[in-house]
């Protein structure tokens, strides 16, 4: 499906309301995976004032945004105010921004109503909606999708690791304790398929059930150093995404190894609101945040953070099968929020 189809679609969503097409969502979603960044394309068969937004779908005076966390919120300012002033010219109200410096303050600004809304990264969002009851309703598209796959590799020549289960008992590299491919989703699908039990519910534990299970673990600190290790006999197994041989190997060392498995997806960021806004409110900014897939305005998308576009999408949909894992790996929640603490 092309760029111009899957625009059309979300277009017509933008139109219809985002509140009332949870069901639909799953053809845009499944659509996007397919999308192509041609951004000269544009869309037909679409009245060019349809998306315009209705001033009195907004029923508030303002909306404050939060941005990823940033070590130098200076870097990233003047590219979150270039999406300031667009929303407040499409919304016609008071738009501000904040560039925090760590997850606690987006979370506990949703919570007690002084941030509406925030771009996030896919585990900080699970904990988001977890603890304020926020929903993701866009999702980052990212070279053509909304996720990439997680997936375990070991060398080429050994031929006695064949699934996820058998990384078990095993020397394994992951890429840290807050890696989404190279951690949170292989060790957290070893524990919900009933491979691994977490007897304990905190950090300890879950250190615990490492030790238990593997005859050796370590946190190689990225995909390269545990591709690295794994071709170094160091260790039997490396955990991490679909490309990173391809992205961080010479092609002499990328036919060293050999994909076990691919475990399943790992979602793009995205963009969260408060429970507490109103479904005209998310409508009208929805709409307007659409706006930026089109040329004239898709460089305030790109600038940001390199996403293509913005799809929408439903917290069950997008990220709630990655947040079960996150939930059953005891005491991950909060290294997952200190991992994006630029304050320390």
């Amino acid at each position: 499906m092309n760029q111009k189809i899957i625009l059309t679609l979300v277009a017509v969503f933008a139109m219809v309301g985002v509140s009332t097409l949870v069901g639909a969502f799953v053809i845009v979603d499944s659509a996007a995976t397919e999308f192509q960044n041609d951004t000269s394309n544009s869309i037909a068969g679409v009245d060019s004032t349809a998306g315009e937004i209705n001033s009195k779908t907004i029923d508030v005076d303002s909306i404050t945004i939060g941005f990823i966390p940033v070590e130098k919120a200076d870097a990233l300012t003047p590219k979150a105010k270039a999406l300031e002033a667009f929303l407040e010219s499409e919304l016609g109200i008071d738009v501000e921004i904040v560039v925090p410096t760590n997850y606690e303050t987006i979370i506990e600004g949703m919570r007690f109503g002084h941030i509406d809304a925030a771009f996030m990264d896919t585990g900080p969002a699970w904990i988001t909606h977890q603890r304020t009851g926020a929903e993701a309703v866009l999702s980052e598209l990212v070279k053509g999708k909304v996720n990439y796959q997680a997936t375990v590799w070991t060398l080429a020549e050994n031929d006695s690791i064949n699934t996820l289960e058998d990384t078990v008992g095993k020397r394994v590299a992951f890429t840290s304790i807050t890696g989404s491919s190279g951690f949170v989703r292989p060790m957290g699908t070893l524990v919900t398929d009933g491979h691994i039990d977490i007897e304990g519910n905190d950090i300890v534990a879950l250190e615990q059930a490492l030790a238990n299970n593997f005859e050796s673990y370590t946190f190689a600190g990225g995909y390269k150093a545990a591709l690295n290790l794994l071709i170094n006999g160091d260790v039997d197994v490396a955990f991490g995404s679909d490309i990173a041989p391809q992205k961080y190997l010479d092609l002499e060392d990328q036919v060293k190894l050999r994909p076990v498995t691919t475990i399943g997806a790992v979602p793009s960021h995205v963009f969260m609101v408060s429970s507490e806004m109103s479904d005209s409110t998310q409508d009208g900014l929805v709409s307007a945040l659409i706006k930026l897939n089109y040329d004239e305005h898709n460089y305030i998308l790109t600038d940001l953070y390199g996403a293509e576009a913005l799809v929408p999408t439903t917290t069950t949909m997008h990220i709630g099968e990655f947040g079960t894992f996150i939930d059953v790996l005891t005491g991950l929640d909060q290294k997952i929020l200190d991992k994006y603490d630029k304050s320390k």
